[in-house]
């Protein structure tokens, strides 16, 4: 597959809903199955690197591609809700970049928790 930007990547997906997901579930349907990925994420995430432990073995060194899976699926549920909510999010995050880096420009230089 080709390089995608995050407006031809809306475009991918959109196209396959289309073509295979025979429409887009509701909103809320999608906004839920995005906080379940998310979870997904965490799950693996707070196993990985944080004080809960794998099961098996197996399911520790499967970890960093489930990961991989798992936050493809949260972008692909995030792109499903940005077409079907009328967002263009590439814009939204050119602009949502352009104001964390006037507002935050010195804001984490100066944090004294930020330091090594």
């Amino acid at each position: 597959m080709e390089d995608l930007g995050l407006r031809r990547a809306q475009q991918v997906v959109d196209r396959w809903i289309k073509e295979v997901g025979v429409r887009y579930f509701h909103p809320v349907t999608n906004t839920a199955i995005l906080a379940e990925e998310v979870g997904e994420v965490a799950h693996i995430v707070v196993r990985k690197w944080g004080e809960q432990s794998f099961k098996t073995a197996e399911e520790e060194e499967r970890a960093q591609d489930q990961l991989g899976e798992e936050l493809a699926d949260v972008l692909f549920v995030l792109l499903c809700l940005s077409n079907q909510l009328g967002v263009d999010l590439e814009e939204a995050f050119r602009r949502r970049m352009d104001k964390k880096t006037t507002r935050d420009r010195d804001r984490h230089r100066n944090n004294p928790k930020l330091r090594d």
